[in-house]
């Protein structure tokens, strides 16, 4: 493929605004799919995590044939805490298209991912998606695409961006509002007009960039990358030129460039091509693959610092290795080090502990979904509660501050400034668009957010939207009032009985069902005092020969709240943990035997 006809995109977005649909239509409209082939919906978001919550986890490439041009399209999330997936992403393409919800605008994620896009001097095609809906306003979103660019000082020719309008969903997009289209054409040639061909950095070395790694059970460790330099061959000698300074020589085993959704088989690419290699066994994201007799590696790709950390232990509970299979230190240890590798925003660092890892990464969300994923995997483990990273700058404590944006009803905005101020947040804008519904942003210490998600949701009665954005590291807060609840504790050992439950719902929610095996430690429900209850969950109605009118009337109990994995760390405590194990999640206390564990001050 001769390098003036590839054009390399990566599709820029905040969570849920058609990013993944718009691909799904490129695709399709591309003629990537035969007649009779089934065409799977959101076909870039490949786990099951993805498919399940609908949002894009991973960042996947897929090219597209439009004419006699090849167009390498990215996909990448739109959630912040994925955002070590789009700094290396950027490191791929030489454009970025903005998409943009009509409705609703420019949102923080927005800001995030085109900082970085703009900070890399990539030129930008704005998308306002989702004209249809009966809520849009494109003419002042476009006013705020604008706004947005002005407020990241994009030079003057980055400003001087082509927009589109689109139906991501219908596969339709137009230059002007009232043209009539029926397919994607004008946004294709928009891509080949607007984003400039691969341009070689240099004519005497090669230089191939790894910006992911992916694994193939046929021919083992596979590095995706770019190529800014040179050509590259099958079975050809290349140098891997470490992080660390280190080279290592090997021979390329297979080649392979992307053909719609598929990875094909080549002999050779030349610069601007997204190809994958086979047989770099150890090779690590950000290294540089380079020629042997003239070695000129690339600068690594630099990745914003984590922003929380969460201890992983070994479950030592009374019902450890009961529903898991991989449970020891070693295992855990091993499947921690695999994530480092193809994630670089995450950390894992050792613990005095040799059971206990300190895993550190971009936010809440970022480490649950990493918890899942291990949870899927047949991993036992138990975390703890999320606490921020502070760092000491010439003698001062310092913490991170977050930019949190609220979308809510006129009614609720005395609440969630009250809320938001019992969190040491202060509002530094409100707009009013007039629609019934606020848009107040805040700077918060990231600590106050935790387990804020749950309370702003039952605040604004499942109406609010809220997003954060690391802003700085910023002097410490001070101290902030926890959790104001306590916790019902199981006393002993056993199956919790309905009769046991039936008396305890008043004392506050439950979140265990009847026949639920339960052990001293575990924490049962939310007491609605303060302090912590220990109460017994498997007693049982004595039975006597003796009637009383009315003593065999049903027992009916209140639902349970059924606490997903990322409300669970929301809910605990310093003194908590979250047992996960494939089948459940519990919370227990650290201290399971209650003459052991210190008594809460009411």
């Amino acid at each position: 493929m001769e390098t003036s006809k590839i054009r390399n995109i990566a599709i820029i977005a905040h969570v849920d605004h058609g990013k993944t649909t718009l691909v799904d239509a490129m695709l399709k409209q591309a003629g990537t799919y035969r007649d009779n082939e089934t065409i799977v919906e959101r076909v870039m978001d490949s786990m099951d995590l993805e498919r399940e919550r609908g949002i894009t986890i991973m960042a996947k490439n897929a090219s597209v044939r439009y004419g006699d041009y090849k167009i390498n399209i990215v996909d990448t999330p739109g959630h912040a805490d994925f955002g070590g997936e789009v700094e290396r992403v950027l490191k791929m393409v030489d454009g970025v298209m903005l998409l943009v919800d009509a409705a609703e605008g420019c949102l923080p994620q927005t800001r995030f991912v085109l900082r970085k896009a703009l900070e890399a001097r990539l030129p930008a095609i704005a998308v306002v998606n989702k004209i249809d809906r009966h809520d849009a306003r494109p003419e002042e979103v476009v006013n705020e695409i604008y706004e947005l660019f002005l407020d990241l000082d994009a030079t003057d020719e980055q400003i001087d961006f082509p927009i589109l309008y689109a139906v991501s969903r219908d596969g339709i997009a137009k230059k002007k509002l009232e043209d009539e289209s029926t397919n994607l054409r004008p946004l294709f040639d928009q891509i080949i007009e607007s984003i400039p061909a691969p341009q070689a950095l240099r004519d005497d070395s090669l230089q191939l960039l790894v910006a992911n790694v992916d694994y193939n059970e046929y021919v083992g460790r596979l590095a995706i990358g770019r190529i800014f330099s040179g050509e590259i061959a099958k079975n050809q000698e290349i140098l891997i030129a470490g992080h660390d300074g280190d080279l290592q020589k090997t021979r390329v085993k297979e080649l392979y460039v992307f053909e719609g959704l598929n990875r094909e088989s080549a002999d050779s690419a030349s610069v601007g091509e997204i190809v994958a290699l086979a047989g770099v066994e150890g090779i690590n994201i950000g290294e540089t693959i380079t020629s042997p007799d003239n070695p000129k590696p690339l600068p690594a790709i630099a990745v914003d610092e984590p922003t929380i950390a969460m201890i992983f232990s070994v479950n030592n509970s009374p019902f450890a290795g009961t529903e898991g299979q991989f449970v020891t230190s070693r295992q855990i240890k091993e499947r921690l080090d695999r994530e480092v590798l193809g994630n670089v925003a995450i950390r894992v660092e050792e613990t005095p502990s040799p059971d206990q890892f300190k895993v550190s990464g971009r936010g809440e969300l970022q480490l649950a979904i990493l918890i899942e994923m291990m949870r899927r995997e047949n991993y036992e483990l138990q975390v703890s509660k999320p606490e921020v990273i502070t760092r000491r700058v010439n003698g001062e404590l310092q913490e991170p501050i977050e930019q949190v944006v609220v979308d809510c009803p006129e009614e609720f905005i005395g609440v969630v400034t009250e809320a938001m101020g019992r969190r040491k947040g202060q509002m530094t804008k409100m707009v009013n668009h007039g629609t019934g519904r606020v848009r107040m942003e805040f700077e918060t210490p990231s600590r106050g957010l935790i387990g804020f998600r749950g309370e702003f949701l039952t605040e604004t009665k499942g109406t609010g939207l809220l997003n954060t954005l690391f802003l700085r590291f910023d002097k410490w807060m001070g101290e902030m009032k926890g959790r104001g609840t306590g916790s019902l504790v199981a006393d002993r050992m056993g199956e919790s009985t309905t009769y046991a439950l039936f008396n305890l719902q008043e004392r506050g929610s439950l979140f265990v069902r009847p026949n639920t095996r339960v052990y001293e430690g575990m924490i049962i429900g939310e007491n609605a005092r303060a302090v912590d209850l220990d109460v017994n969950a498997i007693k049982e109605k004595k039975l006597t020969n003796m009637r009383a009118s009315g003593s065999d009337e049903a027992m009916r109990l209140v639902p349970v709240k059924d606490l997903s994995l990322e409300e669970a760390l929301e809910f605990i405590s310093d003194d908590e943990l979250v047992e996960t194990t494939p089948k459940s999640i519990r919370l227990r206390k650290r201290v399971l035997k209650s003459n052991e564990r210190p008594k809460k001050e009411s």
